[in-house]
């Protein structure tokens, strides 16, 4: 294991866990609502957001699947040092990490009627997070959300499917978004 994997946890960890996971709540409380998260310094290429998002909801419970540049072995290392999350193929996961096109989504449990819970949350790395785009409706939305998302008819798609289907987090920076399988994109 190289030392790489030893830094970049949490300094702090009740109080900025407890904040983490209240930046988490927030987002998926809030469609499209981008948000700051912090604690976190992991290897590149994640993102502190990224890496917080895992160091927070990650365990030795929750098996993680690290799709294209994320998929190296320091980031392995310092997920399986920090959080004890497992690593998995991708219809093992529980969570997927990387960037949008290393994501196959089609390889990724959606949950099954009696179990709609048992599906993944996909994080996304993006180069950029904005709150232009496409308009999101839905629960925890007022009247409308806005959020720069990369391919809309994925998530027209995964929000029909609904109670089953995957949950979103975007990552760009220490900034974080959240799409749930509930909220409508047009």
């Amino acid at each position: 294991m190289d030392t790489i994997a030893l830094e970049g946890g949490f300094t702090d960890t009740p109080r900025t866990a407890s904040h983490a996971f209240r930046a988490v709540m927030t987002a998926m409380a809030h469609p499209g609502r981008i948000v700051e998260i912090t604690g976190a310094a992991p290897p590149a290429p994640l993102s502190v957001a990224a890496g917080t998002v895992i160091l927070t909801l990650c365990d030795p419970e929750t098996p993680v699947h690290l799709a294209g540049a994320c998929n190296a072995a320091e980031v392995r290392d310092w997920i399986a040092f920090h959080s004890g999350a497992p690593m998995a193929e991708p219809g093992r996961a529980m969570f997927a990490l990387g960037a949008w096109d290393a994501h196959d989504l089609t390889a990724y449990p959606v949950g099954t009627s009696e179990y709609p819970d048992r599906s993944v949350t996909v994080i996304v790395e993006m180069p950029d997070l904005r709150s232009d785009g496409a308009r999101l409706t839905g629960p925890g939305i007022k009247d409308t959300a806005f959020l720069s998302l990369p391919d809309l008819d994925v998530f027209r798609d995964n929000a029909a499917r609904f109670p089953l289907g995957l949950d979103f987090l975007f990552t760009c920076g220490s900034r974080l978004a959240a799409l749930p399988r509930t909220t409508r994109v047009e």
